[in-house]
């Protein structure tokens, strides 16, 4: 596993890519890096950025290279599985953004693909990465919540950052593209407890209204088989202007011996100005008040970026070069995630309870 250098292949060069790209560019183990995009001046522009070693609209080129040994897999959820198979199949590592598809026939494919060849591959879930909920994971590990009896949380953000991601991936429902990053928490959290049914309900006028088939909030109920009852709800409908520019979030651990209160809608980290300030994610959106943490990746300040998705990706490169142990998603748990996921909308869509 342990390598001297890393030639990193990023495929797909929208918003998370284009991170992926410049933390890698900076990182000091990497020696050479491609970009691939199916927009090729895109590639280009992003390769002129980060001094990318390659630039092409053909994924396999930037996979085989033989300077890579590395893939990071950055294509729009409904993209991923072609462009895994063939880093995976190739024998080199991936990392995949969330979810690990949008199926569970396109996720079972990627996982068998990989136990086939004996590559590694691991799912981004950047909260892991944040330093809370990272700390909350240490405090459960230590045992000093005692049993985990339930758990409560919901995400909040506004419908202009909504539509973003809807124009990406129209499938990428709020459940499938941000609850699903509850979902893992809850799982990772109640590590080795298995989720047994699901029941939800949403509604939706916001997106409907807009032609797309997403409901606007969905609240569900998680049983796990040990009794815990995990309460998870999402709302990204909010007004465009809402002030958050990423996930606006609360997150709440019962134990029988102890209890952990995150309070992640960052409104301690409060800014306000006349001139107005540029959205992280949405282009040309100026607001004039922000919650400043709450971008979900990343934020470029001081010569640099911080934030979750770029512990992240420090985190991976540090993996691959050292062989340490490393808090990304296993492919069983990003599977286990998925099928909560669609276990959500299903039963909002049905009104039924849904077996796991």
């Amino acid at each position: 596993m342990q390598r001297e250098h890393l030639g990193v292949a990023v495929i797909g060069c929208g918003r998370i890519g284009t991170l992926r790209a410049s933390l890698a560019s900076r990182y000091p183990g990497v020696n050479f890096l491609a970009v691939s995009d199916k927009d090729k001046h895109r590639a280009d522009i992003l390769s002129q950025r980060t001094g990318a070693n390659l630039s092409t609209d053909n994924n396999l080129e930037a996979i085989n290279h033989p300077n890579v040994n590395t893939v990071i897999v950055s294509t729009p959820e409904h993209d991923h599985r072609d462009a895994i198979v063939q880093a995976l199949e190739a024998g080199k590592p991936v990392l995949i953004e969330k979810p690990i598809a949008l199926t569970l026939e396109d996720a079972d494919a990627i996982i068998e693909t990989a136990q086939n060849t004996g590559t590694e591959f691991r799912v981004g879930y950047s909260r892991r990465h944040e330093r809370r909920w990272m700390l909350a994971k240490e405090q459960l590990l230590q045992g000093r919540l005692g049993e985990v009896l339930g758990i409560q949380s919901r995400v909040y953000n506004s419908r202009a950052q909504m539509l973003q991601i809807l124009e990406r991936s129209p499938k990428a429902t709020p459940v499938l593209d941000v609850l699903t990053y509850y979902v893992d928490m809850a799982c990772w959290y109640l590590e080795g407890i298995r989720p047994v049914e699901v029941i939800a309900r949403s509604h939706g006028k916001v997106f409907s209204n807009m032609g797309y088939d997403v409901d606007d909030i969905t609240w569900a109920i998680i049983t796990f088989e040990n009794g815990a009852i995990v309460n998870l709800g999402i709302c990204y409908a909010l007004p465009a202007k809402y002030p958050s520019v990423g996930q606006s979030s609360r997150f709440e651990v019962l134990g029988d011996e102890g209890v952990i209160l995150l309070d992640a809608d960052n409104k301690d980290s409060l800014l306000y100005t006349d001139n107005g300030a540029p959205h992280t994610y949405v282009p040309d959106h100026n607001i004039n008040l922000m919650f400043m943490q709450t971008t979900s990746a990343a934020d470029f300040a001081v010569g640099d970026f911080w934030g979750a998705l770029a512990n992240e990706s420090r985190s991976w490169f540090d993996h691959l070069i050292t062989g340490n142990e490393i808090p990304h998603a296993t492919p069983t748990e990003a599977r286990l995630t998925l099928e909560v996921t669609l276990a959500i909308e299903e039963s909002a869509k049905t009104g039924q309870p849904v077996s796991l």
